[in-house]
């Protein structure tokens, strides 16, 4: 049977892992992998999280499954973090996953479910998950303009062209903050847009929150979230506790739906659950419990939210020096998009060879589309990246 496999793709992130492990310069930088890292190159525990752990090691009693859903608590704390009292509880539907990766599965395998012949509208780029698992899926799949290369920004225009066009019953992909990997988002005026797009064309939007207090602070890179959940009767939501609590090995996330009415939300949450037990049965629940004792004890997550604004503004200024660095070598404004993009990522807009230029002459690696993690860098190495960019013609 086993000989019958054929080989799958390779992922083009872990193989420029690889590639950057086996390169000898001392001098190289890793912009590739989207993981934050500080300034001296780790992925550190927050001080919020080793409290919180020390408190479970100290007071936990038993290792018994919580429940398919994970525990009760985990989802009113999540969903107070993402959607505040924008939508009633009880029209929420909720469970743990592995992850934000196991969030967006099970989001889709509750679309597949809800409606077949649903076809699945991502952005032009996007996590390249997305699509990834959407095919293995075997679900219908299509694209809507997002990035312009020119302007390293939002194709606005081309946007709401192709969002227009999307029939009832489909679900279309949004990044709730911080776009992956664009790092490019939507204005107000222009997510306002969108909603009302989706609204008039009965489509459902299906939200991929990862980023949530890495662009512009907790509350304002929920407010895209917020402004879908309030005016759209049905949401799907997916979120990540990967990145903002820092807990990237315990593989804690969690998908939200959103139903039209509270009666509605009995059977929703059921089949959640259901989905649940048929992919891994019992979610994990180690980093949950880390997430639940942090939002729900005013102190710890006081310096949570101490730490990631650190973290942050840390992101905030690697940008501004970059753009700067950029501004005076090349003596013109077209790299201060840099600047005004959010979250971990930027698109530079080059062509892939120019990306292995980098790659070959100077040992910086990132994402062949030109994705770059800002959080790669540190204030030593943003003037080698800028004087590379510059000498690689980008």
């Amino acid at each position: 049977m086993l000989e019958n496999l054929s080989p799958q793709p390779a992922d083009k992130i872990l193989a420029l892992v690889s590639a950057f492990r086996a390169d000898p310069r001392t001098d190289k930088v890793d912009l590739g992998v989207g993981v934050y890292r500080d300034a001296s190159g780790n992925t550190p525990v927050m001080r919020a999280v080793k409290e919180a752990e020390r408190r479970i090691l100290a007071d936990q009693s038993t290792k018994a499954y919580t429940g398919l859903a994970g525990d009760p608590a985990f989802a009113d704390a999540m969903i107070g973090l993402v959607l505040g009292e924008t939508v009633a509880r009880d029209r929420i539907a909720a469970v743990a996953t592995p992850g934000g990766t196991g969030a967006i599965r099970q989001a889709l395998e509750l679309i597949k479910l809800a409606n077949p012949e649903a076809r699945v509208w991502i952005s032009n780029p996007t996590w390249p998950n997305h699509p990834s698992i959407i095919r293995y899926l075997g679900m219908q799949m299509g694209e809507y303009r997002y990035f312009d290369a020119e302007t390293r920004g939002v194709d606005f225009a081309g946007l709401k062209a192709d969002l227009s066009a999307v029939p009832s019953g489909d679900v279309v992909l949004l990044h709730g903050c911080c776009h992956n990997p664009t790092g490019a988002n939507l204005t107000p005026e222009q997510l306002a847009e969108v909603i009302a797009i989706l609204t008039n064309n009965g489509v459902t939007p299906l939200v991929d929150i990862a980023y949530q207090g890495f662009g512009d602070g907790l509350d304002a890179d929920a407010a895209a979230t917020r402004a879908v959940a309030a005016a759209c009767p049905e949401v799907l939501i997916a979120a990540s506790c990967s990145k903002n609590f820092g807990i990237y090995r315990e593989r804690t996330g969690i998908l939200m739906a959103i139903a039209a009415d509270a009666a509605t939300q009995p059977l929703t949450q059921d089949t959640l659950a259901f989905l649940n037990r048929q992919n891994y049965s019992f979610p994990p629940d180690h980093g949950a419990r880390v997430v639940t004792t942090i939002l729900t004890d005013p102190a710890l997550r006081a310096d949570w939210e101490t730490e990631l604004e650190e973290t942050r503004n840390g992101m905030l200024a690697l940008r501004a020096q970059l753009a700067d660095e950029l501004r005076r070598l090349s003596n013109s404004d077209r790299f201060d998009f840099l600047a005004h993009h959010r979250g971990m990522f930027s698109r530079l807009g080059t062509s892939p060879e120019k990306v292995a230029a980098l790659r070959d002459h100077h040992g910086i690696y990132m994402v062949g589309d030109s994705r770059m993690n800002i959080a790669g860098l540190n204030a030593e190495t943003v003037p080698i990246l800028a004087k590379a960019i510059i000498d690689s013609g980008v």
